[in-house]
């Protein structure tokens, strides 16, 4: 049984019925954490659309992470706060959402980038994107000797991220990573089934 753990990112619409898919999705299987990803709207709209969300997480024990903001993620008492490179620094986060919060950085494909979140003090690191994905644009191509490289030497749990489905996860739950964050792969489809089919792969390691 490998450690690894599944990190669940919203699609970007969360609104009209996303509530009850995310339920049914954490109800499928294991779930470590959820991580709450819109763009391109203001904070109270955020705020207003992640209550419920961040309610079912709450009763299910899923860690709820604010992607980009570390002010939606303090008004929202969010478990933690995913942090591109442009976001903000760790030390902001850490200042402002206190010792308890899950802070995670984007770290592309850089070994540097990484060791300096690692350095600053975040929770968690994420490299990526491992294979194509249609969720966002990528600029950044990973391999699975990244993932190796920083389990031999860091304790900091690293997230891989990009393109990951059921059938290519095996090789980056082999190469050491803690967490595999999925997106497109669970949301669209059958998010119970996508769950289920990650926690056979997880489980059989």
């Amino acid at each position: 049984m490998s450690n690894c753990q599944l990190y669940l990112i919203s699609p970007l619409d969360v609104g009209g019925n996303f509530p009850e898919r995310l339920a049914r999705a954490l109800d499928a299987g294991p779930v470590a954490a959820f991580q709450f990803r819109v763009k391109g709207i203001d904070e109270h709209e955020a705020a207003r659309l992640a209550a419920p969300l961040q309610a079912i997480c709450a009763t299910r024990e899923v860690a709820f992470i604010v992607n980009d903001s570390i002010s939606l993620a303090k008004r929202l008492g969010a478990d933690g706060v995913h942090l591109g490179q442009d976001d903000g620094t760790v030390e902001e986060a850490r200042q402002r959402l206190g010792r308890e919060a899950q802070i995670g950085v984007t770290c592309h494909d850089s070994r540097h980038l990484a060791m300096e979140a690692g350095e600053a003090g975040a929770d968690y690191v994420a490299f990526g994107a491992f294979f194509p994905t249609t969720t966002k644009t990528v600029k950044h191509q990973a391999g699975t000797d990244l993932l190796e490289w920083w389990q031999a030497i860091m304790e900091i749990p690293c997230v891989a991220i990009g393109g990951i489905t059921p059938e290519n996860c095996a090789p980056l739950i082999a190469a050491g990573a803690d967490f595999i964050a999925v997106s497109g792969a669970v949301w669209n489809g059958d998010e119970a089934e996508a769950i289920r089919a990650f926690a056979q792969v997880l489980a059989a390691d």
